[in-house]
């Protein structure tokens, strides 16, 4: 990332008089605390705000919103920063960074949670759990609690109690107008209906009320390591025990290089959210689908279960992904999961002249990089009481989706760049034929009304469309996976 060069705003310019009117900080480029704002999940994304207002509540939104209208500055909206294409960050706009705003509020009693709208997961977590209660919160505790919750919100809990956008009961909210609505069932509910799933285009949530669920703090996590090359049966007896699994159980998925001087390793298993030893049932069941090269039974509380997947390198690493869901999972999307977008199953954890056999490197976009320049692949169970909403109940689509897959990779290099996002699109691309459709917070930033296509199903799309024509008829709220504002 570039430095910036050191400014300041003159006393009387429109920034002055914006940075006269916050509670909160205003940054402009060389003020102290500025690279560190623009700085997020993905290191690929450089850019530089004009302005950034590090909103310290609600009434600092609305001045920011009203002053990037009226001198025409795009708006980004920051929570947590992992959205992929970096869409918080505007080049010449003005960036609301909602990260001083992270607090949450437990109602024990009434088992609700007020958040603010830049609160990360983490912080929900922590502050919940004293009290043995939760609520669907992704897997990262990095992650944002805002972005991830407008797009749906997947979660170790939502085969319980479905996605993070069905346990809201109400969001406060910023308006293209600079007003400040709250959307329930009962106010607004057409605005609260988009916001379950239709991503930021409706307006700056500031605040969220979730429901909390008695959950305990124990679960339990199984994963079986197999030979890539001899997972075909293992990943078909694994796809059959999830379509009958309880719905504390989250079956999960993955392929990634192995150790030095061997082949990729597959992992199959499940989380169990609730009383370890009920888990354990599951594991003979588990272990009668083949002959583990490794084995790994935990028990890590709820707090550490949210955040084993946490980035090691933070916001260090280059990164790029590819998205889908799958309605189905039959042998061929097996095959092609397992081959991450080579051609050979053997050998491509090490790259050319492996133990297994070799990968043959012609032609493979990752051909000469590290592991084959392979990204890892996943995937992660749905079902359950994700299933049980109604499918008009919110703006999120898809319900009947049995796994979400993913293919990514991160790297430091930025002349690993093209070759690093072909192989995760390549392997993207071998699942392609089975998809029936993606997580919106999945989509990358050139994917494109495209990709909005996919996210949606035609019917909620204009739905969508029709309330951005409403709430935000001239687009303010542009930088995001878009949804074109239907004509008056």
């Amino acid at each position: 990332m570039t430095t910036a060069t050191h400014t300041r705003t003159p006393a009387g310019t429109p920034g002055s008089r914006l940075a006269a009117s916050l509670d909160g900080r205003l940054l402009t480029p060389g003020d102290a605390g500025y690279d560190a704002a623009r700085t997020v999940w993905n290191a690929m994304v450089d850019r530089r705000p004009r302005m950034i207002v590090r909103a310290a509540g609600t009434a600092d939104v609305q001045a920011a919103v009203r002053h990037a209208r009226e001198h025409d500055l795009e708006i980004g909206v920051r929570c947590g920063g992992h959205n992929v294409a970096g869409f918080a960050v505007p080049d010449d706009g003005l960036m609301i960074d909602l990260t001083p705003m992270g607090g949450v509020q437990v109602d024990p009693e009434r088992r609700r949670a007020r958040v603010q709208g830049g609160a990360l997961l983490g912080a929900l977590d922590r502050a919940t759990q004293p009290y043995g209660l939760a609520t669907t919160a992704g897997n990262v505790s990095h992650t944002g609690v805002g972005g991830l919750t407008l797009g749906g919100g997947m979660g170790w809990l939502a085969r319980q109690y479905g996605l993070a956008c069905d346990n809201v009961e109400s969001f406060t909210v910023v308006t293209a107008d600079g007003e400040v609505v709250t959307a329930s069932r009962t106010g607004h509910p057409e605005l609260f209906w988009g916001l379950r799933g239709g991503g930021g285009n409706f307006g700056v949530v500031t605040e969220f009320e979730f429901r909390l669920h008695r959950t305990g703090t124990r679960t339990l996590v199984a994963e079986f390591d197999f030979r890539a090359e001899d997972a075909v049966p293992v990943l078909e007896g694994w796809r059959d025990l999830n379509a009958v699994a309880p719905r504390e159980a989250s079956f999960s998925a993955s392929v990634a290089d192995g150790p030095a001087g061997g082949g990729p390793v597959a992992t199959v298993g499940f989380v169990w959210v609730g009383d370890p030893e009920r888990g354990r049932q599951l594991l003979p069941a588990l272990r009668a689908l083949g002959r583990p090269v490794a084995t790994r039974i935990t028990t890590p509380s709820y707090l550490e279960l949210q955040s084993r997947d946490d980035s090691s390198g933070g916001h260090a690493y280059r990164r790029y992904s590819a998205a889908h869901y799958l309605r189905g999972f039959p042998t061929p999307a097996i095959e092609a999961f397992l081959l991450r977008g080579a051609t050979d199953l053997r050998g491509t954890g090490s790259g050319a002249g492996g133990p297994g056999g070799g990968l043959p490197g012609g032609g493979l976009p990752g051909a000469g990089l590290p592991g084959g320049g392979l990204p890892g692949v996943g995937l992660q169970a749905h079902g359950g009481a994700i299933a049980d909403v109604p499918v008009d109940d919110a703006a999120f689509g898809h319900r009947d989706t049995m796994f979400e897959f993913g293919a990514g990779s991160r790297w430091t290099d930025p002349a690993e760049d093209d070759a690093r996002m072909a192989a995760a699109r390549a392997a993207g691309s071998a699942l392609a034929p089975y998809a029936n459709g993606v997580y919106v917070n999945s989509l990358a930033a050139h994917d494109g009304p495209r990709g909005i296509r996919r996210a949606y199903p035609a019917a909620k799309l204009a739905r969508l469309a029709a309330l951005k024509g409403v709430w935000d008829p001239h687009n303010v709220f542009h930088l995001n996976q878009n949804i074109t504002p239907a004509a008056p």
